[in-house]
């Protein structure tokens, strides 16, 4: 379940949401004026969650060349990679 914590909240009990953000590795969600306004994490949260947004977006760009065809046997791969060691 999200937790949520208001903007007032987030100023007096900056502490708490910190240490909470940093022992559960999930956001925060701050209202302001009762809507939602913002997500808080920690740093460590943040680069895990874009690093994951990195590497789904290499594996998409995978299997679009496989859909598109753009692929090589793994054996000429292996040679090629064997070719350019050598060099």
């Amino acid at each position: 379940m999200p937790v949520i914590k208001s903007s007032a909240e987030l100023r007096n009990n900056y502490n708490e949401i910190s240490t909470f953000c940093h022992t559960y590795t999930e956001p925060v969600f701050i209202t302001k004026n009762g809507k939602g306004d913002l997500a808080v994490m920690s740093i460590e949260a943040y680069e895990e969650m874009t690093s994951r947004f990195e590497l789904y977006g290499l594996i998409k760009e995978g299997m679009d060349d496989v859909a598109e065809g753009n692929t090589r046997p793994f054996s000429e791969s292996i040679s090629s990679i064997r070719d350019k060691r050598k060099r």
